[in-house]
């Protein structure tokens, strides 16, 4: 065991979470004794208590508690087959000096935990080109859900995403299918969210169950979230292809709150059921029939300020396959949708 030590970051480390910081810098040392020391206050910067998440600033002076010396065997650890290279390189939307956009895959996981080992973290390195190191996450997407991901090939740039994401300087649209029709065809879901109690480690198995926004402030470990959502589309109000923007950005938001609506995302046995029999009421998460069984929520587009020279930046994802499957078997026609529907109501 080593004594203590105090690190003052540099560049390298601006805008990168701790956890991931730690694990780079500390191989020996796995993700739970880092939850545990960042618990018990081991693990500071600047002094203070923080959390696995917490995002670096270069100057920052960390205090590292004494660590093991001996590396920790290697778990999970998988390398890049050439297949899963391609596909992380066919799925590069944009890429510059400072940023790359990705459209996800459906059930590709953005990182690990969870009993994940094939994840867009751990394939990053297929898309690094010809940056110094490969790309850093700055935001998440959950696993069945595709669409628009963006990662920051520098620190500078990694800082400046994460800061935007966190102050809610972009604008995210989601396409997705609900089984019946939202009324009224425009609103805003305003129900707090709180984690349900016995989930697995690292999140495995996590839910979050909704409150009533009178009850937030009441409620041990709720957040405040809040979503709109518009009616783009109907199937004879069996079926209803909805824009949705998550204003807040809570864990499985757009997810919990068209279920606590009744109506569900299709494809999401999580918060809905798995009944087939939806006649327009909406409270089942299948549809049946050759709709597929999968998730049905894409991350259509982005906006966001370029984090070098701040002009703005629009990205729209295609529907992955099973998606485009839906819109065909209803006869929806996803070109000449507007970007961001929700801009005329403002």
């Amino acid at each position: 065991m080593s004594g203590v030590d105090n690190v003052t970051l540099d560049a390298e480390a601006e805008g990168q979470r701790l956890d991931r910081w730690f694990r780079k810098t500390y191989p020996q040392v796995t993700q739970g004794r880092i939850e545990k020391m960042c618990r018990k206050g081991e693990i500071r910067v600047d002094g203070g208590r923080v959390k696995p998440n917490t995002r670096l600033e270069a100057g920052q002076v960390l205090r590292v508690p004494p660590l093991p010396s001996a590396p920790a065997p290697s778990v999970n650890r998988v390398e890049i087959s050439e297949a899963d290279a391609r596909m992380m390189r066919d799925a590069v939307m944009w890429k510059d000096d400072h940023l790359i956009v990705l459209n996800k895959p459906a059930g590709l996981a953005v990182q690990g935990g969870s009993g994940q080992v094939r994840h867009v973290d751990g394939l990053s390195e297929a898309i690094r080109f010809d940056a110094d190191a490969p790309p850093r996450l700055v935001h998440r997407l959950d696993r069945d859900t595709s669409g628009v991901l963006v990662m920051a090939r520098t620190g500078r740039a990694a800082a400046a995403l994460a800061k935007a994401f966190q102050s809610r300087r972009t604008r995210k649209i989601y396409w997705a299918v609900v089984p019946g029709m939202p009324s009224p065809r425009v609103g805003t879901i305003r129900y707090g969210l709180v984690k349900a109690p016995g989930h697995g480690p690292h999140g495995a198995g996590e839910k979050m169950i909704a409150v009533h926004p009178d009850a937030v402030d009441a409620t041990e470990g709720a957040k405040r979230a809040v979503s709109d959502y518009m009616v783009i589309e109907s199937a004879a109000k069996r079926a209803t292809w909805v824009a949705l923007s998550p204003i807040t950005g809570r864990t499985h938001q757009l997810r919990a709150h068209m279920a606590e609506i009744g109506h569900p995302i299709v494809g999401d046995g999580k918060y809905g059921t798995n009944s087939q029999t939806n006649e327009g009421d909406g409270w089942g998460a299948q549809l049946g029939g050759d709709v597929s069984r999968k998730l049905h929520l894409h991350a259509r587009s982005l906006q966001i300020a370029h984090p070098e020279d701040g002009r703005v930046l629009d990205f729209t994802a295609p529907l992955p396959g099973h998606m485009a499957r839906t819109w065909e078997i209803f006869g929806w026609e996803a070109k000449g949708q507007p970007l961001d529907p929700f801009a005329e109501l403002e």
